[in-house]
C-alpha cells in the first residue's frame, strides 16, 4: 500500500461519534465505512459508505470487516469474538479486541488498575445482587457506596448511588462493581492517543461538571482550573495507563480529585469521547483526527489549545418525548464563538444527547458566561 489513503477503514457504530469521525476523515481524504442498524442514524447523514447491520452480531461484523484493512469502534458494546477472528485474519483492529473486552466490563477495568498499581477507589465485585444486601446486613459493606453494572451502562445509566437502606430497594439486579462513594472535589478528563507506532500524545486536562439528575456531563471547561501540578500528575497517570494497555487509538480517562487531594481513576473509554468534543474548534488537532492518525500510523497532531472553550451537552428536556424541536436555536446562532453540533436524531426523550455546543473565547470566564446563556436559551422539546 502506498499510504493511508489506500486503506479501507471500517467503523463499528453509526452514532454521533461515528458521524464526527466521518467529518474528520473527509479533509484527510479518508473514506470511512460505517456499520450500524439504520442509515438514518447520525453517521448515515455524512458517510457515503454505510452498511446496515448489527455490530453485536458475529456474522454481520465478519462480513463487514472482510474487505477492510483497519477496523475501529465508536462504541464498546460490539461483538468482540468477531473482532478477534478478524485480527487473526490479519486485519488491523484498533483498539485491540482484548482491550475492548477488558474495558467494557467495569469489573475487569478496576482489576487492571489494581494489578498495575494505578490509583482508583476501593471496590468489590458481586455476581449476585442479593450478596450486596447480605454484606450490608453483615456490616462488611457500609453506606454510602456506588453500585455499577459491570456491563451495558452508559451516559449515567447502570449506576446506582446507595446512601441508606431505602436505596437497597432499587439496586441493579445484575453482576456489579461496588465501590466507595468518593468525596469528590472535582472531576476531570484526559484524552490520550497512542499510535500504531507507539507514539503517545495527551490533550490538555479538562474539568467536567455533571448534571445532578442524569449523571452525565453537562458542562466541560478547557483549560482546566485545576492546579498545574495536579494536571501534570493526572496526565502522567493517564499516559501510564495507555502504556500498560498498549492500546492503539484514543483512550479517554476520567478521574476524580477527592477531598483529600488524591487523584483516582474513575473509568475509561477506548474511543473518541464526550469530553473531547470541544477539540474540533478549540485545539490544533481534534480528537477525531487524532484517532484516525493513531490507527493509520500517521504522526500524531499537536494537541495544543488555540482558544479557551466550554462544551455544553444539548439534552432532551425533561417531560418531552417525541419528534425533536429545537427552541430558540436562532438566538444562539447570533452569538459569536458559538458552534452548534446537532446529531440529527429525529426523536427526543428526557436527557437524551441530541447534540453539543462549543463556545470558544480568548478568556475562559467569557466563554463560561456565554455558555450559561446558551444553556438557558436552547431547549429540545417536542
Amino acid at each position: 500500500m502506498n499510504s493511508y489513503l489506500d486503506q479501507k477503514i471500517g467503523v463499528l457504530g453509526g452514532g454521533q461519534l461515528g458521524k464526527m469521525l466521518a467529518q474528520a476523515a473527509s479533509p484527510m481524504g479518508i473514506q470511512l465505512y460505517i456499520l450500524d442498524k439504520d442509515k438514518n442514524f447520525p453517521a448515515g447523514q455524512v458517510a457515503p459508505h454505510f452498511t446496515e447491520g448489527n455490530f453485536n452480531d458475529y456474522d454481520d461484523v465478519m462480513a463487514f470487516g472482510a474487505d477492510k484493512d483497519i477496523i475501529t469502534i465508536e462504541i464498546e458494546a460490539v461483538n468482540t469474538d468477531a473482532l478477534v477472528e478478524l485480527e487473526k485474519m490479519g486485519k488491523k483492529v484498533y483498539p485491540q479486541p482484548s482491550i475492548v473486552s477488558l474495558i467494557k466490563d467495569k469489573g475487569t477495568q478496576k482489576l487492571f488498575y489494581r494489578n498495575h498499581h494505578l490509583p482508583t477507589s476501593p471496590f468489590d465485585l458481586y455476581d449476585q445482587w442479593e450478596d450486596i444486601i447480605t454484606d450490608v446486613e453483615n456490616g462488611t459493606l457500609i453506606y454510602p457506596f456506588v453500585q455499577k453494572a459491570r456491563s451495558g451502562g452508559y451516559d449515567g445509566r447502570g449506576v446506582q448511588v446507595v446512601k441508606g437502606p431505602e436505596d437497597l430497594k432499587v439496586l441493579l439486579q445484575v453482576p456489579s462493581l461496588v465501590e466507595d462513594l468518593v468525596d469528590i472535589d472535582r472531576e476531570i478528563s484526559v484524552i490520550v492517543a497512542r499510535s500504531s507506532n507507539g507514539e503517545i500524545s495527551s490533550f490538555p486536562v479538562v474539568d467536567m461538571e455533571f448534571h445532578p439528575t442524569a449523571n452525565l456531563v453537562e458542562f466541560l471547561y478547557s483549560p482546566s482550573k485545576s492546579p498545574i501540578d495536579f494536571q501534570n500528575q493526572a496526565t502522567r497517570i493517564a499516559e501510564k495507563l495507555v502504556s500498560e494497555l498498549e492500546i492503539v487509538g484514543l483512550l479517554a480517562v476520567e478521574l476524580f480529585l477527592d477531598a483529600n487531594g488524591q487523584i483516582l481513576i474513575n473509568e475509561v473509554a477506548p474511543r473518541p469521547h464526550n469530553s473531547g468534543h470541544h477539540t474540533i474548534e478549540a485545539n490544533v488537532t481534534s480528537q477525531y483526527q487524532q484517532h484516525l492518525r493513531a490507527i493509520t500510523g500517521l504522526p500524531l497532531g499537536s494537541t495544543r489549545s488555540n482558544l479557551a472553550a466550554v462544551m455544553v451537552n444539548v439534552l432532551g428536556e425533561d417531560g418531552y418525548t417525541g419528534r425533536a424541536h429545537y427552541q430558540n436555536i436562532e438566538d444562539c446562532l447570533k452569538m459569536e464563538g458559538v458552534y452548534i453540533h446537532l446529531y440529527g436524531k429525529e426523536m427526543t426523550k428526557p436527557f437524551r444527547k441530541m447534540g453539543h455546543i462549543t463556545i470558544v473565547s480568548d478568556s475562559l470566564d467569557r466563554a463560561i458566561e456565554k455558555a450559561k446563556i446558551v444553556k438557558n436559551t436552547l431547549k429540545v422539546i417536542t
